[in-house]
């Protein structure tokens, strides 16, 4: 039964095959399906969004302290709880470990739509296999944020507009129309808000909502005008809490509505004093009253009105419009009245205001009967809306209109006389650029031109009058006609920048990409399109390193700036109006990228080895070594490097601080002897000044080159007055003595050479000559090279045989050497010790006083005499206090130094 389902249909997934088993296997033995299989357990790992492809993530089998020895091994199946979230990790059937995958995790696309706060995660499900080891893993990966995402305002065309009342009280708050987002979590999204210009009259606060959402909140604080100023034109940057903060900007143009804080006023002069003379007919403009009021649409309408002090016959006379201000005649004037004065008091009416008041004296001339005497104009600059239109470009010179002169026959003075005799002359009355001179050689004709250049910023409007008197000046007015000129704009003002035509910017380096810097902000005093700016970078600005808003003027870094790359980032900005032709302004921007404590110090070289011969360091210290050179590419303290030995030295080196083009220079503090240690192995630190310090570490390596201070130490024979015993009948090639010399120097200053210098021999109690025939001292012969000495002819006189030999080094420039006395007693045996102790004395004593001259004392290692102790001086004989302290001088008991 159980083979025929095991063979049947495979079941099509690995948890129906499971279950199979655990249905099936109950028939067989009831508790082995569940008795192996241990509860799901949960692991949970933490791991940040944007790892690449392979990151470790966790190792399943090693968390859960597995045993990988069992047969058959184990094995690892992954199945995804949610669709989808395979794609972003890979199991390693084999090893249990959990890995990325080539996807990149993107925690805000991955958990899109949850609440802020919950753990953004993926869930898989574990299968340990096979069946007997069977364990369901429940694997939690943890996905935690990282500040990749700036925060974003919604697209907006032109930027927000916030209306603000002028007459807003400080302290007054105005929340902004839109908030930034930011998909990232905690406090790696929008953490505040703040004005890249706030003019001292705003600043920016953040309220929170209940869903926990920051809305930036404007605040006034300082009294505002909108008379002075209008518009303030700024931008809201939004800051979120990651390290560094990213930024996001919207340009804001805030809008100080108006109010009604001001009244209708008059100029200065408010009263005005005319002549309206008989031959006037009915329409003529008499005067004109204007007043101002600075507000806005209704706050700002003025409405004429004459006081009630203004008698009926005035009114009905004289006609005020209640818009403009004209006073224009209104009805016929008696020619054979007298001259009357009228004192017409005008008053302008603003909404809840005191009237403002002007005073106007019209003195009413009668004329004689006969035609009136007038003065027709024709206009040659376009007339429209009773005023004659200028470009402010007209050059001087210009043309405006003619005048001419009729009905002046009858009124031309007392002496009469026509047009034809000269008797009329017009003038010109009115402030402004102009003049009226006599057409040609007519008399009754005037042009009137103007004197001067025309400036449409400075004064928009002139108000002038055309005079018919008597000739020279002398008679009455005869006529009277006004003219309005008016001035057009053009586009004759270039751009300004507010801050000059160089501006001095500064950010650190490192920056997060779109970095706030400033805003640029020019004015043009044209009007309409013509006044209305753009801005462009200049040609010569790195389009890959700064960004300019052609709207709002913010100046913002495109990318993270480095110092060390380039400090100083010079280039040109334009701002343009958009008139025709345009006309643009150009400002120098300077970006100064200021430091950050970036860089590490830098050996200039990773290994530093000085060869330094010992002698150069045998005084007092403070014997310079070398050199070591260390730079950091940063800037002011964080660029100050200062050096020092971090492994001891145990106070045998140290290093000048005082630097310079030289580096630093490391010094020796005590004396340096390369018998004692030949080299050092320093490790030097090098550490800025920013906060925190930065540094590195660089292997310093000082090798003692060896000089030749130490001359040979003899060690066989032990002295002066040890012998050897010779038989007789010893054989010539026999080895019957060896001198063994040890030097503490290295290299050649330590290869060794071994003679024979001197040469005695001795019989019972006479003293004979050396180097005599037979068997005397020339019987024996040293090795140079070993010190072995051999028997070299046979035979042998019996007695006692002296060999002086010189130990000599091959050191440079000048060898040292130590000598040694060699004593042969040839004979069968000892009889008498003493006898032979007797002889040694007394030829070694002799030896002494005959050599020392010619070489130095020989040292008597037994005795301790004067000669014992370390020789530093050529030729001297080194011997070591320690030798005293040694039964034996063999190779294996000496001093450490040598060894």
């Amino acid at each position: 039964m159980l083979n025929g389902n095991m063979s049947g249909e495979r079941p099509r997934t690995l948890r129906g095959k499971l279950w199979g088993l655990c249905i099936l296997l109950p028939l067989i033995s009831p508790l082995s399906c569940f008795a192996n299989f241990s509860p799901a357990k949960e692991l949970v790992y933490r791991i940040k969004e944007g790892l690449p492809s392979g990151a470790m993530i966790g190792s399943v089998g090693a968390d859960l302290r597995l045993d990988f020895s069992v047969d058959p091994p184990l094995s690892f199946n992954l199945n995804s709880k949610r669709a989808g979230q395979e794609q972003y990790v890979s199991l390693n059937g084999t090893t249990g470990e959990l890995r990325t995958s080539a996807r990149a995790i993107d925690r805000e696309t991955l958990c899109r739509g949850e609440a802020d706060g919950q753990d953004c995660s993926l869930h898989f499900d574990v299968f340990v296999l096979p069946q007997r080891h069977f364990r369901l893993l429940k694997v939690k990966v943890v996905v935690e944020d990282v500040n990749d995402n700036e925060p974003r305002f919604p697209a907006l065309a032109g930027g927000m507009r916030l209306l603000v009342p002028e007459d807003s009280a400080v302290g007054v708050r105005f929340a902004l129309e839109q908030s930034a987002t930011d998909p990232d979590a905690g406090s790696n999204g929008v953490q505040t808000y703040w004005l890249s210009d706030d003019f001292g009259l705003f600043t920016l606060d953040v309220e929170e909502n209940e869903g926990g959402e920051l809305t930036p909140v404007l605040i006034v604080t300082g009294p505002l005008d909108r008379e002075t100023r209008a518009e303030y034109e700024t931008v809201v940057v939004a800051e979120d809490g990651g390290v560094p903060p990213l930024l996001g900007t919207v340009a804001l143009t805030i809008v100080v509505t108006d109010v009604n804080d001001n009244c209708p006023r008059f100029p200065e002069e408010t009263r005005a004093d005319v002549t309206v003379y008989g031959n006037a007919t009915k329409g003529t403009q008499v005067a004109r009253v204007h007043a101002h009021d600075p507000d806005l649409g209704t706050n700002g309408r003025i409405t004429y009105a004459y006081s009630e002090r203004v008698g009926r016959d005035a009114r009905s006379l004289f006609a005020l419009d209640r818009v403009t201000g004209v006073i224009r005649l209104a009805g016929e004037i008696d020619d054979g009245a007298a001259t009357k004065l009228y004192r017409l008091t005008v008053l302008a009416i603003g909404p809840g205001c005191v009237p403002a008041v002007a005073m106007v004296s019209a003195r009413v001339v009668p004329v004689g009967p006969g035609p009136a005497a007038a003065i027709a104009a024709r206009y040659i600059s376009t007339e429209r809306d009773g005023a004659v239109w200028l470009r402010e470009s007209e050059p001087s010179g210009s043309p405006v209109a003619f005048f001419t002169v009729k009905n002046v026959a009858r009124g031309g003075g007392s002496g009469g006389g026509g047009v034809g005799g000269h008797k009329v002359e017009c003038r010109l009355e009115g402030e402004g650029p102009f003049r009226l001179t006599r057409y040609g050689t007519s008399a009754d004709e005037y042009l009137l031109e103007t004197s001067g250049a025309l400036d449409y910023e400075r004064r928009r409007e002139y108000e002038l009058a055309v005079v018919a008197v008597g000739r020279n000046g002398h008679g009455r007015p005869l006529a009277r006609t006004s003219v309005r000129i008016r001035v057009t704009d053009e586009n004759d003002n270039a751009p300004i920048f507010e801050r000059g035509p160089s501006l001095e910017l500064s950010l650190e380096e490192n920056n997060a990409p779109g970095a706030f810097l400033a805003t640029l902000h020019a004015t043009d005093e044209d009007s309409g399109s013509r006044g209305e700016v753009i801005y462009l970078l200049g040609s010569d600005a790195p389009p890959s390193l700064f960004s300019l808003d052609r709207a709002t003027g913010v100046l913002t870094a495109s990318t993270s700036l480095d110092r060390e790359e380039k400090e100083r980032h010079r280039f040109t900005v334009r701002a343009l109006d958009r008139g025709s032709p345009r006309k643009e302004a150009v400002a120098t921007v300077t970006v100064t990228v200021l430091d950050r404590n970036d860089n590490a110090p830098r050996f200039v070289g990773k290994d530093f080895t000085f060869f330094v011969p010992e002698e150069n360091f045998a005084g007092s210290g403070f014997e310079t070594i070398g050199a070591l050179s260390a730079t950091d590419a940063d800037a002011g303290p964080n660029g100050r490097v200062a050096l020092s030995i971090i492994n001891g030295s145990e106070g045998v080196f140290a290093i000048d601080a005082a630097g310079g083009e030289e580096g630093f220079l490391l010094r020796a503090r005590a004396p340096l002897d390369r018998e004692q240690r030949g080299a050092y192995v320093l490790w030097v630190e090098a550490v800025d000044g920013g906060s925190p310090p930065l540094s590195c570490v660089a292997a310093v390596t000082v090798l003692l080159v060896d000089v030749n201070d130490n001359a040979p130490l003899v060690l066989s024979p032990r002295s002066n007055r040890s012998y050897a015993l010779v038989p007789p009948d010893t054989r010539p090639g026999t080895a019957v003595a060896e001198v063994y010399a040890v030097d503490r120097d290295a290299g050649m200053n330590a290869v060794i050479a071994y003679s024979i210098v001197r040469r005695r021999r001795r019989r019972a109690r006479k003293e004979e000559g050396s180097d005599g025939g037979g068997g005397g001292t020339g019987c024996f012969e040293i090795d140079p090279d070993t010190g072995n000495i051999t028997l070299r002819r046979w035979p042998l006189d019996r007695g006692l045989h002296s060999l002086l030999v010189r130990v000599s080094d091959r050191g440079q420039p000048e060898p040292l050497h130590a000598t040694v006395l060699v004593n042969l007693f040839v004979n069968e045996t000892v009889g008498n010790e003493s006898y032979v102790r007797g002889l040694l004395g007394e030829e070694a004593a002799a030896m002494e006083a005959v050599e020392a001259p010619a070489f130095d004392r020989v040292v008597d290692l037994e005795s301790g005499g004067a000669g014992a102790g370390w020789g530093t001086r050529p030729g001297r004989s080194p011997v070591a206090s320690c030798w005293s302290r040694w039964p034996s001088p063999a190779w294996g008991c000496c001093c450490s130094s040598l060894c």
